[in-house]
């Protein structure tokens, strides 16, 4: 078990890095946070292996608070590793304002300057991340990140201020940055140009297109669309917004067409990979009866007895296939047949069903004739 010292845990990044730390089973981890005393920390920096140095101040109410939270919390860090002898290597999570003349940007800094020197002069390995925009689950709304506060008020249909839709930002996914830091533990590191720690794996986008794709994924519900997850920025966003959701707003109701025969619902819709739908029918009742040139559609029984049967448009010969919840089949509809699905057990049937494009009633390409 490798141990490790965490400051700054029960921050964002902090609180994401701990568990993912503890999910992994590698690990004994000594967490500070204001609440640590002096002794603790002095303890903790006696025995630690590696140092996670996460804790930074933000939005302090004084201005000179930057320094003292940034550079004085760094440097009384480093002073109890070196009082106890301790070489453990050294991560911290800076940023890219480090770069910019503003007190927060001055006071990282400095804070960086000291470590890589601290690492110099003492042979002690050092990690410097100058982190760009971070987001992901847990990230405070209403603080310092657009995107924690686009999802969390877009989720409340809340009112978000936008000042320039061009504007383009650099952005990494918090698990992204996760792994990043905890391959350094284990000396394997991206650097830049400059020799500072880089996130493997990050994204461009402007603020237009994220608040554009965040008010798309608030509508999908309605439109019941399902965003190109082929895109990584896209398919992190998604999971980002849905853990900003109201706890009373999870659930959602869809439309059921409902008449004698049962029901059918549309669940998802795509763009490109087709519609999802869940069809019920009552015992003995017939659905179908039609055939289709281009569209196809994949069944699955997943509850009661079934029949599903085909005719290929022009001949006589009529195939069949029993199909039941006791065991989960797909059965592929091709296209130029007829076909029908028959309920042939005394309770509801179940089908969840798959078409490779959803219906467009201008365009049905759908044909009545019986099986």
């Amino acid at each position: 078990m490798m141990k490790v010292l965490v400051t700054g845990a029960k921050g964002f990044i902090g609180k994401n890095l701990i568990l993912e730390l503890k999910n992994r089973k590698e690990y004994e981890i000594y967490e500070c946070d204001v609440e640590t005393t002096e002794e603790q920390l002095r303890a903790y920096t006696k025995d630690c292996a590696f140092v996670f140095h996460l804790a930074g101040v933000n939005r302090p109410q004084n201005v000179e608070d930057f320094m003292t939270g940034n550079y004085g919390f760094t440097t009384k860090l480093l002073a109890l590793l070196k009082d106890n002898g301790n070489k453990a290597p050294i991560l911290m999570s800076s940023s890219i304002q480090a770069e910019l003349d503003n007190d927060y940007g001055k006071s990282k800094k400095a804070g960086e300057d000291y470590i890589i020197e601290y690492g110099k002069d003492n042979g002690v390995d050092t990690y410097v991340f100058r982190l760009p925009n971070v987001y992901g689950k847990w990230c405070r709304p209403n603080y310092n990140s657009a995107i924690a506060t686009f999802c969390n008020n877009i989720a409340r249909d809340l009112e978000i201020k936008v000042n320039n839709r061009a504007t383009e930002l650099t952005v990494v996914y918090i698990d992204d940055v996760v792994d990043a830091f905890i391959n350094s533990a284990h000396a394997v590191c991206v650097r830049d140009e400059k020799g500072y720690c880089k996130v493997p794996v990050e994204d461009k986008i402007t603020l237009g297109e994220i608040v554009d794709t965040l008010y798309a994924f608030r509508d999908s519900r309605k439109m019941l669309s399902v965003a190109d997850m082929n895109r990584g920025v896209i398919k992190k966003l998604y999971s980002t917004y849905l853990s900003y959701l109201p706890e009373d707003d999870f659930a959602y109701d869809l439309k059921m067409n409902v008449d004698n025969r049962g029901s059918f619902t549309e669940f998802l819709r795509t763009n490109g990979q087709g519609q999802v739908s869940i069809n019920v029918s009552k015992p003995h009742i017939v659905k179908g009866n039609h055939w289709h040139h281009t569209k196809n559609e994949k069944f699955l029984v997943v509850k009661g007895d079934g029949i599903i049967r085909f005719r290929k448009i022009g001949t006589d010969n009529v195939i069949e296939y029993k199909v039941s919840g006791e065991k989960l089949q797909v059965v592929d509809i091709p296209c130029g047949y007829t076909h029908n699905i028959e309920n042939v057990g005394e309770s509801d049937m179940v089908t969840v069903m798959w078409a490779n494009e959803p219906f467009d009633k201008e365009h049905p390409d759908t044909f009545y004739e019986e099986v």
